[in-house]
């Protein structure tokens, strides 16, 4: 007979049940602004720092934040603690200061799981669907009054940002994986999406990216809702005591008479032959349909009526870069996407294909992210663009990391013509080119849409604006 052992919750470390002087380095990427944020609306004293001026340093002078442009060394003096993304070179003299004063180093892992500590936490894991489902998880808290805090990788469109701390017995958050981040956090209960190939540079390789994911489920000691439909978290759910969720027949919670009208989905979801409730999900894409899914299947375990929920989700107003429709053109729409991996193009523009819209061709536009990451997983995006009739593709967004001699975007060019060689695709590795080619290309009827997670989340923009000058 198989032992069960009781799941070990990590323990938080930092106190954050007093108020503390804390310092937050890099506060104006995503992930540490919505940190900041959540100090400071927790009444900690809250600094940060990053080396130019952005936008959403605003809001975090707005939220009370010091806010710092340039590291100095005495930004850190008569600090409790200092944390840092793994992104930050721990040679920073903001972090050497830091040590040598005795201050608490915290890597982002270890502030968020501090956090954690300070409610009943609830996570979503997972290598894509993480945002869109944590968003759709807290508003469905939102509508059940349980007040919830959240910090989440996205803006909410629904609440105009991505961390808020209200003081509620509730917190969600999104549990990132690329650093092993979600292995750190004291849980209650989680929502895993699925498992797929990513972070090899952190992992290694996809059998202990599942592992890894295997030990943060045997760490929970509450609900626990894994998704039926990816293979792989099928796989390891197997493992322990879940609810699944998904369309596939064999989940626990399942999205059943499931049909797209003009951009929006309607859809039940019963369990064990029984109706739970009926959703009209305003957005597109039947990815979405299975993230709302597990979204109401954790609801429901934590106690909430599933028609609360599914009023919530019905009034789901969607997060930032996820099929933002960014404006439309002389009949083309321009659609603006976060999507970076095989899985998620793949379901982004069969999203288009089947949301009901009308579009008369799908052009899909990917600049691809970080040359470690293209080294290793190029060959799987042969099959990422068989919705799309046109693929256009450009260079290497590197996101820090450096160059690898012969990584460059023509590799995925070359999987998808190599799978598929009759696809019309355009390779186009300069800015200027791409938005010159799209301004004439796309035609009424079509949608275009630029997918990637660097700075591709301004080309509609720039297409539209030329489009609008070369008519003028």
């Amino acid at each position: 007979m198989t032992k069960v052992t009781e799941p070990s919750v990590p323990l938080p470390p930092l106190d954050l049940s007093t108020p503390k002087r804390l310092h937050v380095i890099g506060a104006a990427g995503p992930g540490m602004s919505a940190i900041a944020l959540a100090l400071a609306q927790m009444g900690h004293h809250v600094s940060g720092v990053d080396i130019r001026e952005r936008q959403v340093l605003d809001r975090l002078r707005a939220a009370g934040v010091t806010v710092h442009i340039g590291h100095k060394r005495s930004n850190v003096i008569g600090c409790d603690a200092v944390t840092a993304s793994t992104a930050i070179s721990p040679d920073l003299n903001e972090l050497d200061e830091a040590r040598k004063l005795g201050v608490t180093v915290l890597s982002r892992a270890g502030m968020l799981a501090s956090i954690c500590a300070q409610a009943k936490s609830l996570a979503v894991a997972g290598t894509h669907g993480k945002t869109t489902t944590t968003s759709m998880l807290m508003l469905i808290l939102v509508e059940a009054g349980l007040r919830p805090s959240f910090v989440i990788g996205g803006d909410v469109t629904d609440m105009g940002t991505g961390a808020q701390w209200t003081g509620g017995d509730w917190f969600v958050v999104e549990a990132d994986e690329s650093d092993g981040t979600h292995l750190e956090l004291p849980l209650h209960g989680t929502i895993l999406t699925n498992i797929d190939t990513d972070h090899l540079d952190y992992y290694g390789s996809i059998e202990q990216i599942e592992a890894a994911f295997d030990r943060y489920l045997a760490q929970i000691p509450g609900p626990k809702v894994v998704c039926a439909d990816n293979r792989r978290s099928a796989r390891i759910a197997a493992h322990h005591d879940v609810v699944t969720y998904g369309m596939h027949e064999s989940a626990d919670v399942r999205a059943v008479a499931v049909r797209a009208d003009s951009g929006s989905f309607h859809f039940d979801v019963e369990r064990d032959g029984a109706v739970l409730a009926t959703v009209h999900l305003p957005l597109r894409g039947e990815h979405n349909v299975v993230n709302a899914t597990g979204a109401l299947a954790m609801a429901v375990e934590i106690g909430i009526d599933p028609q609360v929920a599914a009023d919530a989700l019905n009034r789901f107003g969607g997060v930032a870069r996820r099929f933002d429709i960014r404006g439309h053109d002389a009949g083309a729409t321009f659609v603006d996407d976060y999507a970076h991996l095989p899985t998620e193009i793949n379901a982004v523009l069969r999203a288009a294909r089947d949301s009901g819209d009308g579009w008369q061709r799908t052009i899909a536009v990917f600049q691809p992210n970080r040359y470690n990451r293209m080294a290793e997983i190029w060959q799987e995006y042969a099959d990422a663009f068989v919705a799309a009739d046109v693929v256009v593709l450009t260079d290497i967004y590197s996101s820090g990391t450096e160059p690898i001699p012969g990584v460059t975007g023509k590799l995925v060019l070359n999987a998808v013509l190599d799978a598929h060689p009759r696809t019309p695709v355009v390779w186009l590795p300069r800015r200027d080119e791409l938005v010159t080619y799209l301004a004439g290309a796309v035609r009424a009827g079509d949608v275009c849409i630029s997918m990637g997670c660097g700075d591709i989340a301004s080309l509609p923009d720039e297409v539209m604006a030329f489009r609008r000058g070369a008519a003028g």
